[in-house]
């Protein structure tokens, strides 16, 4: 995030006088412009330069080797016998990074460093040391806390022992840091910070990118661009400008104003030629390169990387390059566009690299595509700072001026001169204009900000107004902008310049309707079912892969594991859509029962994707329009089915023991009575019958679930053994799933209709029949309810029992039914004629005895 110190902010923007860090805050929030952080005074107290006169190292008997130093800082060493300054500090180091005549930073007894952490006076390893020399991380200027600060090393020479270091390092002045969304990336500068402060507040404001450069010459630096295949269809550079400054003093250090601004922007003081690249970066907000010139050959060539192409970055890690990648390269020996020179908009390489003794430098500054930039540096985990600007979107405008802004630089701190020759190639399209009708900011904020005022915010912002006298106005947005593309983007920038204080908070009417359709409501239902039934409801990722496939043993034909895969998934382990709940569910029920949870009975209801054979694959859509008919007639064919399913998991005890008795186990049972639950939720009668073959359930204890069409819906039962040992989960758990949208389709579409409660008595019946091993106790129900007809007001099978006195391959199956007339009293003769009704059609369709 850009750091903002207001003395450089006031170059580009009139600043009231005692500004301070906070109040510009609550100034650039009013533009949308969000507080970070707010870096007041790092240091209080006496911080300066010393000399490190001796240093002794000492081993300690903890194994640790510390530094004994006497440290000369000036008027602030201890007075001799005559009350003078002259005898030098001695502070106790453990770096090891310096030597004795070093220049560093100490920090005296009285001193405050960040933390808060106070400076004092202490003994310490048989030494009483008199202050500390600093590191980067201890003064808050980076990270680094191993390595003392040598400040020759960092371009800081000249200053006497004894000189304030809290000026020097800019450490006495409150920095602002601000929060930047990717859409405003001009503020990654001080030009576009100053423009949003002069919004804010009206401060007057000098556009630093409006100055007149020179033209470009016949003579320039040969630059070519070779994109003929743009990788996303957009040409990777569209603009790039060469100047040259020679004769440069390669000792020139960089002047003290321009390294305090620097370290308070994060970034480390290195050179005169690099660090006037990136302050003007950091001003203007245009990366540019310093190369040295004796190390590149004309013509300069952008373009895209070959595969398998190597490159090492100035960090010194070679890399292999993609295709997409831009680059920038030279031309040895002829050979066009043969050596590369740098990763275009993302890091240099190391060829060119300027060093001391550099003496003529060649200065780029360009314009890239954004998205070839952000892919490069997210392919090549580079987020350098020209990267976080071009990646934004950097004005095309710029390029010219923060060239010759650097060559000022250079000339005037380097003792260098500018060559005259300009090369500037130059092909940034025109920027388009956009039909803008005057209402469209009421219509959007409900604010009447009239014509004139939104002619004066637009104008302000940068943009163009042309044909203004209609309904509408053309519009051309700022080259700095490239995030306004349409109207509403326009209206945006109204609504932030005026203030969005000014947009009244008005709840709006909720329109009339008809509320849930009746399918909601269904499933709605079914969820307060399933809760008020004692499951707990859960939600899952969507995503998996073969392994959980293969736990829940699944042969490769199965249609459950064609699945549909994702282009970029979370996670390369599930990197597909489930096509079934349980699959995620069961995921769910591991981890609470790792967790100590070993009652469970918990559900989810969610979509599944179930990709449709043969289906034909989605076509890619152009942007900027509206699909046609067609087009999205053949996006929807190729979009997979998504069904939503139901699905739940028991285990443990689904009676708890108490005093009321010794409690239930969840069985497979449970599992079927969820699902008959949730067909009787929505008005829909289930049948079941034995499957033996539907993984993951137990062969012999799984019940197939059907509509009365013979729909297959779902399966529930125990899950197989195998599956529950592969996911540890409890012995005889049980689970069940269904096609939930299937059910909801098949419930009556017809008001319920009230039945007339019956004043005659209820005659009862029980019948015992013997069938085979086989035959389902459903199956057995359903004959029943059929030879009873409308005079059954219940139907139940209460006992299945089989053992040698039903013989073997049999069992026995209890029924018992419930009549009773809507009209009259059932005599015992009617009761018998149904009895005998029964015994007879189950005989004929189950081959079943009465018992």
């Amino acid at each position: 995030m850009p750091n903002i110190a207001l003395d450089w902010l006031a170059e580009h923007v009139e600043l009231p006088a005692g500004l301070t860090a906070e109040q510009l805050a609550a100034d650039l929030v009013r533009v949308g412009l969000e507080e970070e952080a707010v870096h007041g005074p790092a240091v209080t107290g006496p911080l300066v330069v010393g000399t490190v006169v001796s240093l002794v190292k000492e081993e300690q008997k903890n194994g640790k080797t510390i530094n004994w130093c006497q440290v000369d800082v000036g008027e602030h060493n201890v007075l001799d016998d005559d009350g003078q300054p002259t005898v030098p500090r001695g502070i106790v180091c453990g770096a090891h990074n310096f030597a004795a005549g070093d220049r560093v930073v100490a920090a005296l007894p009285g001193a405050v460093l960040p933390g808060p952490f106070p400076i004092a006076s202490r003994k310490t390893y048989g030494h009483v040391s008199d202050g500390m020399i600093c590191s980067q991380r201890e003064l808050g200027l980076g990270d680094d806390h191993d390595g003392i600060i040598v400040l020759d090393r960092l371009g800081f020479t000249g200053q006497p022992n004894g000189t304030d270091a809290v000026e020097l390092l800019g450490l006495g002045e409150s920095v602002l840091e601000i929060n930047v969304t990717p859409d405003r990336g001009y503020c990654f500068s001080m030009r576009g910070v100053a423009r949003e402060y002069s919004h804010s507040t009206g401060a007057a404001f000098t556009d630093p990118g409006l100055r007149e450069t020179p033209a470009a010459t016949t003579d320039g630096f040969a630059v070519e661009v070779d994109d003929v295949a743009p990788v996303h269809g957009v040409v990777g550079c569209d603009r790039f400008v060469t100047r040259i400054v020679r004769g440069i003093d390669p000792s020139a250090p960089t002047p003290e104003w321009m390294k305090k601004r620097l370290t308070q922007a994060g970034m480390r003081p290195i050179s005169l030629a690099v660090d006037v690249t990136n302050y003007v970066m950091l001003d203007l907000g245009q990366p540019l390169h310093a190369y040295d010139l004796a190390k590149v050959s004309a013509p300069i060539v952008v373009r895209r990387a070959a595969a398998g192409e190597r490159f090492t970055t100035l960090d010194d890690v070679e890399r292999t390059l993609d295709p997409g990648d831009l680059l920038i390269t030279d031309s040895p020996d002829g050979a066009r566009g043969s050596r590369v020179q740098g990763l275009a908009g993302v890091m240099g390489g190391q060829v060119s690299e300027v060093s001391e003794t550099t003496t003529d430098v060649l200065v780029e500054a360009a314009h890239f595509d954004p998205v070839t930039i952000a892919r490069s540096s997210r392919r090549h985990k580079i987020p350098s700072e020209a990267a976080k600007r071009f990646e934004r979107g950097v004005d095309p405008r710029l390029p010219g001026v923060a060239a010759q802004r650097v060559v000022d630089l250079l000339v005037e701190h380097g003792g260098g001169t500018a060559d005259p020759a300009v090369s500037d190639l130059d092909a940034v399209p025109a920027t388009p204009a956009i039909t803008f009708p005057w209402s469209e900011p009421l219509r959007l904020t409900g604010v009447d900000h009239g014509r004139e005022r939104i002619a004066e915010i637009l104008t302000m912002i940068g943009c163009e107004l042309a044909d203004g006298d209609g309904e509408a106005v053309q519009v051309t947005p700022p080259s700095w902008r490239p995030d306004i593309e349409a109207p509403e983007h326009l209206v945006e920038e109204v609504a932030r310049i005026d203030g969005y204080d000014n947009i009244p908070s008005i709840v709006p009417a909720a329109p009339a309707g008809t509320g849930l359709t009746a399918a909601q409501r269904s499933r709605r239902s079914v969820a307060r079912a399933l809760a008020e039934a004692g499951f707990v409801e859960t939600l899952s990722y969507p995503f998996v892969g073969t392994a959980q496939h293969d736990e829940l043993g699944l042969d490769a034909e199965d249609a459950r594991r064609q699945a549909v895969r994702l282009a970029n998934p979370l996670s390369d382990e599930a990197p597909e859509l489930r096509t079934n709940l349980l699959t995620t569910l069961l995921g769910t029920a591991r981890r609470n029962v790792g967790r100590g949870m070993t009652d469970l009975a918990i559900y989810e209801i969610g979509l599944v994707t179930q990709p449709r054979p043969g289906a034909p694959v989605a076509p890619q859509l152009p942007g900027g329009r509206r699909p046609t008919a067609d087009e999205l007639e053949a996006l929807a064919a190729a979009v997979p089915d998504q069904p939503r399913h139901a699905a739940g998991f028991l285990a443990g005890a689904r009676e708890r023991a108490g005093w009321w008795g010794p409690g239930r186990p969840a069985g497979w049972e449970d599992a079927v009575e969820a699902v008959r639950l949730v067909a009787r939720t929505v008005g829909v009668e289930l049948t079941t019958a034995n499957d033996t073959s539907r993984m993951p359930w137990h062969p012999g204890r799984c019940a197939r679930l059907e509509l009365p069409s013979g729909k297959v819906v779902g399966w529930a039962g125990e899950l197989h053994p195998q599956v529950l040992e592969r996911l540890d989960l409890p012995r005889r758990s049980a689970a069940f799933e269904v096609d939930l949208d299937a059910i909801v389709a098949a419930a009556p579409t017809d008001p319920v209709q009230a039945v007339p409660v019956s004043t005659f008595p209820l005659a009862k019946e029980d019948f015992a029949f013997v069938v085979d091993q086989d035959v389902a106790a459903g199956a057995v129900r359903a004959v029943v309810v059929k030879a009873v007809g409308d005079l059954a007001e219940e139907v139940r099978v209460f006992d299945v029992f089989t053992g040698p006195q039903v013989g073997e391959g049999k069992k026995s199956v209890a029924v018992a039914v419930r009549l009773r007339g809507a009209d009259r009293t059932l005599t015992a003769e009617q009761t018998a004629e149904i009895r005998g009704r029964v015994i007879k059609l189950a005989g004929k369709k189950l081959g079943a005895q009465l018992r």
